[in-house]
């Protein structure tokens, strides 16, 4: 893999980091604010909060293995 390949996929794991971090904010919102009126909305929420989670860490992985980590 190139230098601007392994760049590119940095910039892919740090804007899947942000993502995360925002889905997570969220969801703390939801259960610090509003929980009781909404918690309906806590399995969705929690849901999305892992899903982007679980994209960054397996793009981190693959990054790691690309750079011998």
């Amino acid at each position: 893999m190139s230098t601007e390949e392994i760049k590119d996929l940095e910039k892919e794991v740090n804007k899947l980091k942000f993502k995360a971090g925002l889905k997570a904010s969220e969801l703390h919102d939801l259960v610090e604010d509003r929980l009781y009126a909404d918690f309906e909305d806590l399995i969705p929420f929690a849901e999305a909060t892992y899903a982007a989670c679980k994209a960054w860490n397996d793009k981190m992985k693959e990054l790691q293995k690309i750079k011998g980590m």
